[in-house]
């Protein structure tokens, strides 16, 4: 017992260190100094942040962040950025703040784990506790996961419509590149954003063919993938990219449709396990509950 309670001392006392150094350490100079020249002659929108920026208080420009970056593995980190850029790199979620945020839910975890064992110890708090602090750990991977989920089925809805838009664009006279642009104005969803972000790929210097494997690489949809794979070969061998468009676009509102018959066929399975386990017994104790009553009662007479 003192063993465990010096243990969740300890634990509490980095935990406290740790805010301690979030709170007290001071910004990175040479950083600053460089975002600093990167954003000159730009005017920011926010006040608050401009001073914030200013005072060396940014939220990504604390110490507890690089100690985060140093204790944390390099895969963990690259998958990380992987999973930002599928969710569209939430402008609340910078990856400094991700592995900060790991780093005070394992922290904060561990110290609540060590409390519980102490005031309860055996084998089975010992892996709840376990279990308790790697979610904790790998809670931002979890939510970075469903977000990048959910972001890819919006894709994947809009694209059929997108490419109805982009070939009609197209059809009209417009190069590939302005129908995109165009799309991309008129579209408001996450794909809208990854077309605008492909075209200032190439404005800033990529090829196109770099800049739309990084659009499939980023989104990681296996349709806009398929997409992008046809666009470089039609771009390769010279084919059309309005018959291309035309196709993909059948091809897409085709899969879309499948999709949904799919999962209308999945419901009837869906519906079976809930209707066996709660709707069926309490039908059969409101049908069969009085006729057992009264054969009880005339046995007990």
């Amino acid at each position: 017992m003192p063993a465990l309670v010096l243990a969740a001392a300890a634990a509490l006392s980095a935990a406290i260190a740790a805010l301690v150094w979030l709170l007290l350490a001071g910004p990175d100079t040479s950083r600053r100094r460089t975002v600093a020249n990167l954003q000159r002659g730009f005017e920011r929108s926010d006040p608050a942040a401009a001073e914030l920026a200013a005072a060396g208080l940014a939220p990504d420009a604390g110490g507890l962040s690089a100690f985060a970056r140093r204790l944390t593995p390099g895969g963990s980190i690259r998958l990380l950025d992987r999973l930002l850029a599928r969710a569209g790199r939430p402008a609340g979620w910078p990856l400094e703040r991700l592995l900060a945020g790991k780093l005070l839910l394992g922290l904060a975890a561990a110290v609540l784990v060590v409390l519980y064992a102490s005031a309860k110890p055996g084998a089975l708090t010992l892996v709840i506790g376990f279990v308790v602090v790697a979610v904790a750990y790998f809670l931002p991977e979890l939510l970075l996961h469903s977000r990048a989920q959910e972001r890819g089925e919006q894709i994947q809805l809009e694209l059929a419509d997108t490419l109805d838009q982009m070939t009609i664009a197209v059809e009209a006279g417009l190069g590939f590149d302005s129908a995109m642009a165009r799309a991309g104005k008129n579209g408001k969803g996450p794909l809208a954003e990854e077309l605008v972000r492909t075209l200032q790929d190439i404005q800033v210097g990529q090829s196109r063919r770099q800049a739309y494997e990084a659009l499939a690489a980023r989104t990681d949809v296996a349709d806009l993938r398929r997409f992008v794979r046809a666009v470089v070969q039609a771009d390769t061998y010279g084919i059309a990219i309005g018959d291309v468009l035309r196709t993909q676009a059948n091809e897409m509102r085709l899969k879309r449709r499948q999709r949904a018959e799919e999962k209308a066929m999945q419901i009837p399975v869906k519906v079976i396990f809930p209707l066996i386990l709660c709707i069926l017994p309490v039908l059969f104790i409101v049908l069969m509950g009085p006729a057992a009553m009264d054969i009880m009662e005339a046995f007990s007479g």
